[in-house]
């Protein structure tokens, strides 16, 4: 680790250039397919996500907390976009407006999340949830490529009105598209078998693009998703004259953005803390995440700014970028300044990319993102587990649109539940008799609201013996019920003739009883 000014700034940026720059070029080949995916996914034009690329590495490079972590447009902050970019539309068009709001909005609030030290909470969403998590994102990510394999589940006048612009596969273009794609998945997996000096999934776009051009193959391409960028970005106001495609900025506004903003920050920070720990795992380093929720929300007000969507930490392109010895901040800097001069450079070539190359790519992100491991081992987990990852997945997959904050929330609440039941079994009321009118009750555990039930249920009210003794030596209350439970159970006992002594109380319990409890409840 670096000890002083100038050896930190030789271990962040200037050390081990050569790798570090090649790195991100790699990186930068493999971002473009997705940037250019997900921004279909999102309902907007290819230069939003392929700015909001280059916008969020070239800022995470200099305020991030993970050294070599990329951060781009990415699925899961792209789904929680959709809903928002369709209604901008459906009120004249204004749905790019919207998003570049919600960035905005998105960023400030990841920033706030830095300061109140968010991270820290982090730790308490189990293993179910991320796992639930992770699934639901899965299959949203598959799901919104249905409509380019030529499958209309529910999409309605939008997907009718793609399929006249030639966006969506007509019925005469399906099989050629599935063919593609098969062709596709095949470089993908197949490739890395034999080498995995360039990405299997650039060389898959690339052959798969060859195949379009040079048999002439009348399928959809980027092109026909929207425009591609054909200069450096630039400063954009999402806010003034609806005359202008622009938006209010009022307080309707801000009601109608919040959601989104809402559950795209705290979303992208949840995937962007999990790619943090798996690189400080493969690096053996520690990071800070409260300053990378920070960088995060920084690097997505600037991204918005100059017309990019917001996003978060991309977990294979980070993983890819360790891997190939990108380490230091350069590399996540040189992966920004190689995707743009890549996006201007071969603008011509990336319109001509058939869409089915870009599916392959996302159903092989599909498959990677989901919790592989976790499915097969289904029948090995607690049931509790079980029932906490499909009640994460379920409410993702069930609320319109598909909310994956919602679903975490779901999750960490049902998983709070269940554990305060396990929690609350833990606490034991032993009774013994020490003579014919005495009797001594051993109280074990915690006491608070849920374990409530089980401490009164401990003791025999109907028995009337002169003198009780509970020893409270090994126990603990922690809050208001716990404190009313032992009270209540005192007044009952003596209301019922006994004389009733409470010894043991360590000192926490003592002080709690004093603030909160009945003056002389307890003494003898």
């Amino acid at each position: 680790m670096p000890k002083n000014s100038t050896e930190s700034l030789t271990y962040q940026w200037i050390g081990n250039p050569q790798k570090n720059l090649l790195s991100g070029l790699v990186v930068a080949f493999a971002m473009i397919p997705e940037a250019i995916a997900f921004s279909g996914i999102a309902g907007v034009d290819p230069k939003v996500g392929l700015y909001g690329a280059f916008c969020l590495s070239l800022t995470i490079a200099f305020v991030g907390g993970r050294m070599g972590m990329i951060t781009s447009a990415t699925g899961s902050t792209a789904l929680l976009m959709t809903g928002l970019v369709a209604m901008g539309n459906a009120r004249g068009g204004l749905g790019l407006s919207y998003l570049i709001a919600a960035g905005l909005l998105t960023g400030i609030l990841q920033i706030l999340w830095g300061y109140l030290r968010l991270a820290h909470q982090m730790r308490f969403v189990p293993q179910a949830v991320l796992s639930g998590f992770v699934n639901a994102l899965a299959l949203l990510i598959l799901q919104a490529q249905f409509p380019q394999l030529g499958i209309n589940l529910h999409y309605g006048e939008d997907y009718s009105e793609k399929l006249v612009n030639h966006a969506f596969p007509t019925a005469m273009q399906i099989p050629i598209i599935w063919i593609l794609v098969g062709i596709g998945l095949l470089i993908i997996y197949g490739l890395p078998k034999i080498t995995k000096i360039i990405p299997s999934q650039l060389v898959a776009i690339i052959i798969l693009t060859l195949i379009s051009v040079l048999l002439n193959l009348d399928i959809p391409t980027v092109r026909d998703l929207g425009s591609l960028p054909n200069g450096f970005p630039t400063f954009f106001n999402p806010f003034g004259s609806i005359e202008d495609g622009r938006i209010p900025f009022n307080l309707e506004t801000f009601g109608l953005i919040l959601p989104t903003s809402l559950a795209i920050s705290l979303v992208g920070l949840m995937e962007t803390f999990l790619t943090q720990d798996i690189l400080d795992d493969k690096t053996d380093t520690d990071s800070n995440k409260n300053i990378e929720a920070r960088g995060q929300g920084i690097a997505n007000v600037v991204s918005s700014l100059f017309g990019g969507m917001a996003g978060c930490a991309l977990v294979g392109q980070s993983v890819m970028n360790i891997e190939n010895g990108g380490k230091s901040r350069l590399s996540t800097l040189f992966s920004g300044l190689s995707l743009l001069v890549m996006i201007l450079v071969c603008r011509p070539l990336l319109e001509r990319i058939p869409m089915a190359a870009l599916v392959a790519v996302m159903i092989t992100i599909s498959v990677s993102t989901a919790d592989i491991s976790g499915l097969k081992n289904i029948k090995k987990i607690p049931r509790s587990d079980t029932a906490v990852m499909l009640t994460t997945f379920l409410v993702t997959m069930l609320t319109t649109p598909h909310n994956l904050a919602l679903g975490v929330l779901a999750g960490v609440a049902l998983a709070g539940i269940l554990f305060s039941r396990k929690v609350a079994k833990v606490i034991k009321v032993t009774s013994t008799q020490l003579g014919p009118s005495e009797v001594r009750y051993v109280i074990e555990g915690q006491l608070f609201f849920v374990s409530k039930i089980y401490f009164l249920q401990g003791f025999e009210f109907h028995d009337n013996p002169s003198r009780i003794i509970i020893d409270m030596k090994d126990a603990h209350i922690w809050d208001q019920s716990g404190v009313t439970a032992l009270q209540q159970v005192v007044r009952k006992l003596r209301t019922r003739g006994s004389e009733v002594t409470v010894v043991g109380l360590n000192e926490e319990s003592q002080d709690l009883f004093q603030r909160i409890g009945t003056a002389g409840s307890l003494s003898h």
